[in-house]
């Protein structure tokens, strides 16, 4: 997720959000699983909030990317 990538429509922001979410549910995702699956409610809570946090970076990205260019 760290290489630039220029966005121009909406297909391709489509396209991107695609990958990304691909990209975080089979990482974070699993680990959710694997800790509801074998781990306790702290493991659970702790892979929930890695998750959450993913969600978080990957939408502030595109917030960040956004702004890029624009003047205070």
């Amino acid at each position: 997720m760290d290489d630039m990538i220029k966005i121009d429509n909406r297909g391709d922001f489509g396209l991107w959000a695609i990958e990304v979410a691909k990209l975080i549910v089979s990482e974070e995702g699993f680990e959710l699983a694997r800790a509801a699956r074998d781990g306790t409610e702290d493991d659970v809570r702790t892979a929930g909030n890695a998750l959450g946090q993913a969600i978080t970076n990957a939408l502030l990205q595109v917030y960040d990317g956004l702004l890029e260019g624009v003047e205070d």
